[in-house]
C-alpha cells in the first residue's frame, strides 16, 4: 500500500499513515478548511486585517438574508469572477465561479496577461443575480444565475464599447435601471470621469451612450470603479480616486440620479500602514450595522481585503475610524448564531473528481491537461507541448495556480513523474513577471531535481539554472518557503525529515494586475509517441 507523507515542516508531526479514501463528491465543493497560514478571525470577538490576505481585487459584496456573497477581478485566469460566500463578512470561502471560458476562445485559448475580466459587481433583483463585468478591450458583460454558487448563464455582451470598465448596476423604486461605469484612459483616452447610462429592463443592454455625472479632474484624478447605491432618498456613488497605491475612497450624493453630485472623501491612507485603500463596496446586516470592504495594493502578495466599520453622519457614510483604516475592529454583530470559522481552501488532498475551487488557468484549459485520479488519491498532469511562440511559461496556458495566501508559507507537494521523452519536465512554479520554478526532468538516464529562473519573463527572457541534482527514483517533495516580500526559497526531498535546498533565493514579483501565484506544471520535451506525465499527490500550504 503506498503511504501518504504528512510534513513536519518544523509546524507538526511526521505521519506515515495512508491517505484515506472517502467516496469522491460528484462534482467541485468548497473546502471547510481553516488556513494554516492566515486566519483573520482572533476568536476573541475580534477581526484583523486583511481578512483575506490574497488577491481578490476590486471586491463588490451584497447581501441576501443571513449570507453575504462577494465577487473579485479574475483578468485572464480560468475559471472566472470567484464567488466568495460568508455569514459574518470575516470568514469566507469560494464556493463557485461566474465564467467557465474566456471569449473569444480564438485570443483566450493562450494567456493573456492583464486583459480579460476586470471589476465585476454583483446584484439581486426580483431574484435573480446579476454580476456585470468589463473586458477593456471588448465592453460591457452580464451573466444571471438562481443561485449565487451557479450555473450561471453564458455572458451577454451589453455593451460593445472599448475602455468602458468597471460597471455596477442600479434598479431604481420605479423599476427604471441604470449602469454605472468608468473609463480606462489607455484603451479611450478617457480618464476621471464616471458616466450613468440607462439600462433594459432585462438588464441585457444600455438603451443610451450614458451621461457625464462626475468629473473628477480637478481634485479627484483617476476616479474610477464606480458602485450605485439609494438610502434616505439620496443617490450614493461610492469610488475610489488617486490611483491604487495612494489613493482614497470618494462618496458622492445627490438627490437626482443625473446629478449634480456633492462630494466627500470618507476613508484615506492617513496615518495608517493600509496603502490606497482602494475600490471596493459596502453592505449592510440584518441588525442595521454597515461594512464597507475594498482592496489594498500589497506588491507580490496581490490585492488583498479589508474590512472596516461603517456609520452614517448627517446622511453621509462615516468609515474606519476618524476616516482611517483599522487594522484590527468587533466582528460584525450576527445574533447568537454560531458562526464556524472558515477561509478559503488552500491545501488540496487530490481526493475527488475534480480540482479544489481555488486553482486557476493561465488561459482557456484543454482537456487532457489533468485528470483526476480519486481512486488513487491523486490528480494527474499530462505533459503538454508548449506552444511553438512561448518563450517561457510566462506563455503556456497550463499551469494551475493558485493566489498567495500570506506573508510567509510553505508549500509542500509530493510528485511521482513518469518522463517519457527527453526534456519532459513537471514542477512547481511561483509566477509573476518574473519567475522561479522547482522541476524534474528527464535529462538522459537520468531525472534531475532543478532550479529554473526567469527574470523578465514578461518580456521574453530566457530561463537559466539555479542548480540542479540528480533523482534515485521517481517520487521527490517539492517545497517553496516564502517569506516577508516574497523571498521563496526552493528544496526537495525524499522524506519529510530532510530537505535539500536548492538554487538561489528568489524574490517573488506581482504578474500584470494580480499578485505572485504559485501552483503546478508538465510540459513536454522531445517530441514522441507518448507524452510523459506526473502524478500529484497532495499540495499543503501550511
Amino acid at each position: 500500500m503506498r503511504k501518504t507523507l504528512v510534513l513536519a515542516m518544523g509546524l507538526g508531526l511526521l505521519s506515515l499513515a495512508p491517505k484515506a479514501k472517502v467516496a469522491p463528491p460528484p462534482g467541485p465543493t468548497p473546502a471547510v478548511s481553516v488556513s494554516k497560514a492566515w486566519a483573520p478571525d482572533n476568536g476573541d470577538g475580534t477581526y484583523k486585517n486583511p481578512i483575506l490576505h490574497a488577491d481578490y481585487s476590486d471586491p463588490d459584496v451584497i447581501r441576501v438574508g443571513k449570507d453575504y456573497f462577494m465577487v473579485a477581478s479574475s483578468f485572464n485566469s480560468v475559471p472566472g469572477i470567484p464567488i466568495l460566500h460568508s455569514r459574518d463578512l470575516v470568514g469566507w470561502q469560494v464556493v463557485g465561479h461566474v465564467v467557465r471560458t474566456l471569449e473569444p476562445a480564438s485570443l483566450f485559448d493562450s494567456p493573456q496577461h492583464g486583459m480579460g475580466i476586470w471589476a465585476p459587481s454583483i446584484r439581486q433583483h426580483d431574484g435573480t443575480f446579476y454580476v456585470y463585468y468589463s473586458d477593456p478591450d471588448v465592453g460591457i458583460y452580464m451573466a444571471s444565475a438562481q443561485d449565487p454558487r451557479g450555473p450561471w448563464t453564458k455572458p451577454v455582451l451589453v455593451k460593445a464599447a472599448k475602455g468602458w470598465i468597471d460597471p455596477c448596476p442600479f434598479w431604481d423604486d420605479d423599476g427604471n435601471a441604470y449602469l454605472a461605469t468608468a473609463f480606462a484612459a489607455s484603451r479611450t483616452g478617457i480618464r476621471s470621469i464616471l458616466v450613468v447610462s440607462r439600462l433594459s429592463a432585462d438588464g441585457k443592454s444600455t438603451l443610451d451612450d450614458g451621461v457625464l455625472v462626475f468629473d473628477g479632474h480637478e481634485r479627484h484624478p483617476t476616479v474610477e470603479g464606480p458602485k450605485l447605491y439609494k438610502r434616505n432618498g439620496y443617490y450614493y456613488v461610492s469610488a475610489p480616486a488617486g490611483g491604487v497605491p495612494t489613493g482614497w475612497q470618494l462618496v458622492l450624493r445627490s438627490r437626482n440620479i443625473y446629478g449634480p453630485y456633492e462630494e466627500k472623501i470618507v476613508l484615506a491612507q492617513g496615518k495608517t500602514a493600509i496603502n490606497g485603500p482602494h475600490q471596493g463596496g459596502w453592505v449592510d446586516t440584518p441588525k442595521g450595522e454597515f461594512w464597507f470592504l475594498h482592496f489594498q495594493d500589497r506588491a507580490a502578495y496581490g490585492r488583498v481585503v479589508h474590512l472596516q466599520p461603517m456609520k452614517w453622519i448627517d446622511d453621509w457614510p462615516a468609515i474606519g475610524e476618524g476616516g482611517e483604516p483599522v487594522p484590527t475592529y468587533k466582528k460584525p454583530d450576527v445574533g447568537r448564531e454560531a458562526i464556524a470559522v472558515v477561509t478559503p481552501a488552500e491545501s488540496d488532498e487530490f481526493n475527488g473528481t475534480a480540482l479544489g475551487l481555488q486553482w486557476q488557468w493561465q488561459s482557456n484549459p484543454r482537456p487532457g491537461w489533468v485528470f483526476p485520479t480519486p481512486a488513487l488519491g491523486t490528480v494527474r498532469f499530462s505533459c503538454v507541448a508548449a506552444p511553438r511562440s512561448a518563450r517561457n511559461l510566462w506563455d503556456v496556458g497550463n499551469i494551475l495556480l493558485q493566489k498567495f495566501p500570506a506573508p510567509d508559507f510553505v508549500v509542500t507537494t509530493r510528485v511521482t513523474f513518469q518522463g517519457t521523452n527527453q526534456g519532459d519536465r513537471t514542477g512547481i512554479a511561483v509566477m509573476g513577471t518574473d519567475y522561479a520554478a522547482l522541476v524534474v526532468e528527464r535529462r538522459g538516464a537520468d531525472l534531475v531535481v532543478s532550479q529554473r529562473l526567469c527574470q523578465g519573463a514578461s518580456t521574453g527572457a530566457a530561463e537559466r539554472e539555479g542548480g540542479f541534482a540528480t533523482l534515485l527514483n521517481k517520487s521527490v517533495l517539492l517545497r517553496a518557503r516564502v517569506s516577508a516580500g516574497g523571498r521563496t526559497e526552493f528544496s526537495y526531498g525524499t522524506d519529510s525529515a530532510r530537505f535539500t535546498v536548492l538554487g538561489e533565493p528568489f524574490v517573488a514579483q506581482p504578474g500584470r494586475w494580480v499578485g505572485a501565484r504559485i501552483g503546478l506544471f508538465a510540459q513536454r520535451g522531445a517530441a514522441g509517441r507518448e507524452a510523459g506525465y506526473a502524478d500529484y499527490d497532495w499540495f499543503r500550504i501550511e
